[in-house]
């Protein structure tokens, strides 16, 4: 009843209530007012935006993502500070100018038949990679280090007079390994066995780097 009275209920006829229809009214003004429908439509607008963002980064390719630029490395300056450091004989191979260094490192592989290694990347003509290890580590140790898992050797290859092991355990990427005297050398990546063959060539050809 107090309710009612608020409303502006003095009893009769239900269309003679005018509290109650003005504040009906009042409420459907409230949810239809354009102030309340440009506010609900902000979170449309956003979530447009957010989509027509995300569109502008993106491309069709029909024939598949092109490769990206070849990142930069200096392998020249990179073998040849190694060298200085290094406790054996640094080689630096000189591949065709078609052939990419694009990455590299050092370390240390650990335990008692481990020692320093030094790495240098190489991105092949037809675009796979090609990794060249050298290290004073044994063959033992050197290929379940770089492999992350024990390999077998699988055969050998002759490369310019040198008798390269061949590790072979589909579908992961060939290893072949090297005994240069004091030091091993490794071949890794997705290289066809021409390309292997080019590297290994190239690593054999080349005089150690003074340090």
């Amino acid at each position: 009843m107090i309710l009612a009275e608020r409303c502006g209920y003095r009893g009769g006829n239900p269309a003679s209530w005018p509290g109650i229809l003005k504040l009906v009214a009042e409420k459907n003004r409230l949810f239809q007012s354009n102030r309340d429908m440009a506010l609900s439509l902000i979170p449309l607008v956003l979530i447009c935006i957010v989509f027509a963002g995300l569109a502008s980064q993106c491309s069709f390719r029909p024939g598949g993502p092109s490769q990206g630029p070849i990142p930069s490395f200096d392998a020249s300056a990179a073998l040849k500070q190694d060298a200085k450091t290094m406790s054996f004989p640094v080689r630096q191979p000189q591949l065709p100018a078609d052939w990419t260094p694009n990455s590299g490192s050092n370390g240390l592989i650990s335990g008692s038949s481990g020692g320093q290694y030094t790495t240098v990347g190489y991105i092949t003509p037809a675009g796979a990679y090609l990794q060249l290890t050298q290290t004073s580590a044994t063959e033992e140790t050197l290929v379940p280090f770089v492999a992350q898992e024990p390999r077998t050797a699988t055969g050998v290859e002759n490369v310019a007079g040198r008798q390269w092991v061949v590790y072979d355990a589909p579908p992961a990427e060939s290893i072949w390994v090297a005994n240069f005297g004091s030091a091993r050398v490794l071949l890794r990546g997705a290289g066809t066995p021409d390309e292997y063959r080019t590297l290994a060539e190239a690593v054999d050809k080349a005089a150690p780097i003074a340090g």
